[in-house]
């Protein structure tokens, strides 16, 4: 981290977590929450701050000690996968911690759903079928029947049922309405049920803009609104209304001043927006212009490169710009989704034969080293 920017951040994102989790302010999971809040105030340089949260980790593991060497309190094993789920951690080892805990102290009814969600997300991470999807679907349904206030594991219970075939849509409205009553938090359930309006109903935009009615200042419902307009523009091949553009950018230009550190991908979408009209072209290419300017890490140039080369390609009609773009995209040495993207682009024009560029496009590939 290392700036007050950063620690606000990390201390919202915690407190959301925190309060939408956790059942009770006192227990061995704090040893988690103070040696990350540890960490954080020696990153940034306040070591008094930082040897504190240390004292009380410390006065934490003598009040609650582990129940053998080997193992940590089944507490900390909990506390440690909602915080790696909480910072997009390794999904696996979010697993392995509540499998942990749970074998402890199996009578945890929230760690066992919590479990049955890790297991669902490092399913769908996977590039190929598990093998598990029908047992995991198993644990969903009991896991969902013994918590049933879970209305973030009713909702993703929903879209896996919904995925299968099942007709669920007046259950559906009927957890919409629950969701929206509850407190707001990326835990809510709101947003697998936005997935779900969206890819069987195309009802999310309505979804998102009832949650945004009932909270207008809340900036995560404003975040999870400007996705839905974006899928919803950008996925689809009916033409968009004129209102529906202006929501849209109107949202996303809110969304960018929100989250300043993490728009890059956010431009790249409003510039996407601008294009659908004729209006907007010349502000799609303001945007584009200024990006490839910016002063970005070597990701975010391959993000942008990928990106600016689809847009040169079905926007601009200018296909060798494109085609250099992809391979500046491909060039950087960072294996990503992008970098795969543009390969196979590459891959596909070199394997056609008909372009001018062929030629060199094969010996780009030819020549190109993998991270």
């Amino acid at each position: 981290m290392g700036s007050n920017e950063d620690a606000q951040s990390f201390f919202n994102k915690a407190t959301e977590a925190f309060s939408q989790i956790k059942n009770t302010d006192e227990g061995p999971w704090l040893v988690v929450n103070y040696g990350n809040l540890a960490w954080l105030h020696h990153h940034l340089g306040d070591q008094a701050e930082s040897e504190a949260y240390l004292s009380k980790v410390n006065a934490l593991n003598k009040k609650y000690p582990s129940p053998s060497q080997e193992e940590l309190h089944p507490e900390i094993y909990a506390e440690k996968a909602y915080t790696l789920m909480t910072f997009n951690g390794d999904i696996n080892l979010v697993a392995d911690y509540f499998q942990r805990a749970i074998e402890m102290q199996p009578d945890r009814v929230e760690w066992n759903s919590w479990h049955v969600l890790a297991l669902l997300y490092a399913s769908n991470y996977s590039c190929s079928s598990t093998g598990l999807e029908d047992d995991i679907f198993k644990k969903m349904r009991i896991a969902q029947e013994q918590d049933p206030e879970n209305l973030y594991l009713a909702a993703h219970y929903l879209c896996q049922r919904a995925m299968r075939g099942e007709s669920v849509k007046d259950e559906a409205r009927g957890l919409a309405t629950k969701v929206l009553r509850s407190p707001v938090g990326s835990y809510s359930g709101l947003k697998p049920l936005l997935w779900l309006y969206g890819k069987h109903y195309d009802e999310a935009i309505d979804l998102a803009e009832e949650a945004l009615n009932n909270h207008p200042d809340e900036r995560y419902l404003k975040r999870r609104a400007a996705l839905c307009y974006k899928k919803r523009l950008l996925c689809h091949n009916s033409p968009p209304t004129k209102s529906m553009l202006d929501r849209a950018v109107s949202l996303h230009q809110e969304v960018i001043a929100l989250y300043p550190d993490s728009s890059l991908m956010r431009k790249i979408h409003l510039a996407a927006i601008y294009s659908l009209s004729h209006d907007g072209k010349a502000k799609a290419e303001q945007i584009y212009q200024e990006l490839l300017i910016s002063d970005l890490e070597l990701a975010g140039q391959q993000v942008l490169f990928n990106s600016y080369a689809k847009y040169l390609h079905f926007q601009k009609k200018d296909r060798k710009m494109s085609i250099q773009y992809h391979m500046e995209a491909a060039k950087i040495q960072h294996q990503s989704y992008f970098r795969k993207d543009s390969i196979k682009v590459l891959e596909i024009i070199r394997d056609k034969g008909r372009d001018r560029m062929c030629g060199e496009i094969r010996n780009f590939l030819a020549n190109l080293q993998e991270p």
